[in-house]
């Protein structure tokens, strides 16, 4: 039996277009000189944004106190149909996980906001779980291992191009969603790609591959 191992932002929850919005702010107040920035970073923990972009210490605090704040205002809006997918991989036997870059306190916030979210998933990964920040495969095998799976039992669900590679660096079925970046560019880096969860069932998507 697969096992779904689950990106958070532009995946489940619908809040890729906040965190552009945010790492834009934090690029023009301390500029990276870096195009498309907020998109570039998309995938990576915040440790591996700091250490990468933001070498002087009074900035890392700034940067990383306007994020919190920003964060703290954020709401973390469900997609349309996650709860239904989700519900029906429970009914299949079939394990959920969530691997995300995004910090305890976030997630602290999310499964607050939303009672009985966190019941779906058997294992929920974050940034202090791995070493390793996407596209490196660490994230979704500690998953796969965390649900007594084998990695190439599992079916990545992703959003950002690190993740995507990550997911098929760890051995995994990829699918893509269609939330972040044009369906276009995602087609040769997935198995298959998906605009959203609406109407999707866990036979359909097993149909979907069969088709491919």
């Amino acid at each position: 039996m697969p096992a779904a191992l689950f990106d958070l932002d532009g995946v489940l929850v619908d809040t890729e277009t906040i965190y552009t919005r945010i790492w834009e702010e934090i690029d023009s107040i301390y500029p990276s000189h870096i195009e498309n920035f907020a998109l570039k970073i998309k995938g990576n923990t915040l440790e591996r944004i700091l250490n990468t972009y933001y070498a002087d210490d009074d900035t890392r605090r700034s940067v990383v106190s306007l994020l919190k704040e920003r964060e703290e205002a954020m709401e973390y809006p469900i997609f349309e149909g996650v709860l239904e997918f989700l519900g029906d991989l429970q009914r299949c036997g079939v394990p959920a996980a969530i691997v995300t870059s995004s910090n305890l306190p976030k997630m602290t916030r999310l499964f607050a906001a939303h009672p009985g979210f966190r019941e779906f998933f058997g294992a929920v990964l974050t940034d202090k779980d791995v070493s390793n920040s996407k596209p490196h495969p660490e994230g979704y095998l500690k998953a796969a291992a965390r649900l007594g799976a084998e990695p190439a039992e599992c079916i990545v669900f992703e959003d950002s191009y690190a993740g995507l590679q990550a997911g098929r660096s760890a051995g995994a079925r990829v699918v893509a969603l269609a939330t972040t970046n044009p369906r276009h560019t995602l087609t040769d880096k997935a198995d298959a790609v998906i605009d959203g969860f609406e109407g999707l069932t866990f036979e359909a998507l097993m149909r979907l591959f069969d088709a491919d």
